[in-house]
């Protein structure tokens, strides 16, 4: 491809007077998409989250024991080495097999504790914001009081109560991630609920429920996906403490949080066993983290081209 026609078409993405949605949309998404590329942290992160979700995917082919059956006999508590990269545990298992394998269930942790809570959080808030009133009132005072306990106390609870599981954990951190959302999507509806935007839909007859709908949830969405995307890490870290706790993931489910718990025992001897999974949490999250960072700036509608 010549420089000529990568010049037209950059100019072309980024026109003033786009000739139709679909260009102007295309503009919008490569403006982002540079602002998102300067930050080179914010593209660490992604390769991360890339390499979660091939090694989530590709589990079966990556990993070369059981994730869940060992040799006890023969294997029990190996040193990392070149048959066991990150060594054995107590059950004689391989402890990368386990950790790869393991990706699976944090990505399933993750990804519906994002679709429970965020499309919750986006309808108090939205709903909240545009409706004022009393209204307002008793849907906010609700979200103090979740957000008045730790997360993970409150997670502690409602898993305690609904029983010990890898669903329940999911339920648990779902029913207490959604506050912060409310907020989120309460400020913004605040922002617009008296522009001329919103005064045209309403003169043209449209209900209350199709403005919230149609026109103030789709402006929340950047925002939402800014803060679910940085939530990642605490929850990633809430549901290795539940796991860890015994609360979370059964044996003998590869979950990062629950291999912690079974190695503190030997921490001192054969440190491998936790540390291995204990890393592998720390890199997850801290890509999340520069994701998060770099899809803020990217996506922040206040920011200037750069």
């Amino acid at each position: 491809m010549s420089a000529e026609t990568i010049q037209s078409r950059r100019e072309w993405l980024l026109s003033d007077q786009p000739a139709s949605r679909l260009q102007a949309r295309l503009g919008r998404a490569y403006v982002s998409w540079r602002r998102f590329s300067a930050n080179r942290l914010a593209l660490v992160g992604m390769l991360i989250i890339i390499a979660l979700l091939v090694v989530a995917a590709f589990a079966d082919v990556l990993a070369p024991y059981s994730p869940t059956v060992g040799d006890l006999k023969n294997a029990r508590l190996l040193a990392p080495s070149a048959a066991h990269w990150f060594g054995t545990d107590d059950l004689g298992r391989d402890i990368y097999s386990r950790i790869v394998y393991g990706a699976r269930w944090t990505l399933y942790v993750v990804i519906l504790v994002a679709i429970i809570a965020a499309p919750i959080g986006l309808l108090v808030g939205t709903v909240a914001g545009y409706a004022g009133g009393w209204t307002d009132t008793i849907l906010m005072r609700v979200t103090d009081i979740f957000l008045a306990f730790p997360k993970l106390v409150l997670a502690l609870a409602f898993v305690a109560a609904l029983g010990p599981g890898i669903e329940n954990a999911v339920l648990a951190i779902a029913i207490t991630s959604w506050p912060p959302y409310a907020r989120i999507a309460r400020a913004e509806t605040l922002t617009v609920r008296n522009s001329d935007y919103i005064k045209a839909v309403q003169l043209m007859g449209a209900s209350p429920v199709r403005i919230v709908l149609r026109h103030i949830m789709p402006l929340c969405i950047s925002s939402l996906i800014i803060r679910v995307t940085l939530d990642m890490a605490g929850i990633i870290l809430t549901a290795a403490g539940l796991g860890f706790l015994g609360l979370g993931a059964q044996p003998p489910l590869p979950e990062w949080g629950a291999m912690i718990a079974s190695g503190r025992r030997f921490i001192l001897d054969q440190w491998w066993v936790a540390a291995a999974p204990g890393a592998a949490i720390l890199i997850v999250s801290l890509g999340f983290n520069l994701l998060g960072d770099g899809l803020r700036d990217a996506l922040d509608p206040r920011s200037g081209d750069q």
